[in-house]
């Protein structure tokens, strides 16, 4: 039975990939702080803001299989607010929990997938990290880390018969919008940011099933060859697309133009 162990797979992206990864036969581990047993799917406690609770995690893991597949590190969070007034603490939790917690779940599983010269670790980033987004910077600058990362992992564990792959989603309608840290002061200067966060909110509101993304998820785990980066969604491809063709002053001011 192959093996696939996820974080943050309690709710939206999460779930619906540990569910689909086990509605076709996978051994699914899930960890997470609030998750739970579900059919086909074994949850363990983690805290990715934590070291040893995540090396403690793939411990467990390896008790009850001997071997992984693949390694989905997708735990993130939000915060949203201009960049002035934004507080260190949740700048530092942002950080603690999308980049260092995929940077803990790395480290605790690379020992066993090159024990194995095989595997593949795939990082759940997102549309932002390539068009950052006004009101949201340490979230863009939290996913475009994860992609810097994730292209130098590749490099490094390739001779060890290991893939990375990273998959950007676009807008997804999950309980992530309403769980965003907002902070609203500042809103009497920045007069666009109060504006900027709900339309961004609407937006996630009304994109993509959870499930879009599960699936593009598990061809990336199952292909042949899988690409370094993926984006989920037409219309975000193509934004990306764009971004790629004209001048980044041209795409970071309609960018600007979209949230003001």
């Amino acid at each position: 039975m192959k093996v696939v162990v996820l974080t943050g797979g309690s709710s939206g992206i999460g779930q619906a990939t540990a569910e689909l990864f086990a509605a076709r036969g996978w051994q699914v581990f899930e960890l997470s702080r609030s998750g739970k047993d579900g059919e086909g799917i074994t949850h363990v406690r983690c805290d990715v803001t934590q070291e040893q609770s995540v090396r403690d995690a793939i411990t467990e893991v390896m008790q009850h299989t001997d071997h992984i597949d693949v390694v989905l590190s997708n735990a993130g969070m939000g915060i949203s607010g201009a960049i002035e007034y934004t507080r260190e603490e949740d700048a530092r939790r942002q950080m603690d929990v999308n980049f260092f917690g995929a940077f803990a779940l790395t480290k605790a599983v690379l020992p066993q997938l090159r024990k194995q010269h095989n595997g593949r670790i795939i990082f759940t980033s997102s549309v932002a990290a390539v068009l950052a987004v006004p009101y949201q910077a340490f979230y863009s600058a939290s996913k475009a880390a994860i992609n810097a990362f994730a292209l130098a992992l590749q490099n490094e564990v390739r001779p060890f018969g290991i893939r990375v792959a990273v998959v950007m989603p676009g807008d997804v309608a999950t309980g992530f919008t309403g769980a965003r840290i907002k902070e609203q002061q500042g809103e009497d200067v920045y007069t666009h940011a109060r504006q900027a966060v709900e339309a961004m909110e609407r937006d996630e509101q009304g994109g993509m099933a959870p499930v879009k993304m599960a699936r593009l998820i598990y061809h990336v785990a199952t292909c042949r060859c899988p690409r370094p980066e993926y984006v989920g969604g037409a219309i975000y491809r193509v934004f990306c697309a764009l971004d790629c063709m004209l001048p980044k002053r041209l795409v970071n001011w309609i960018e600007g133009k979209m949230y003001s």
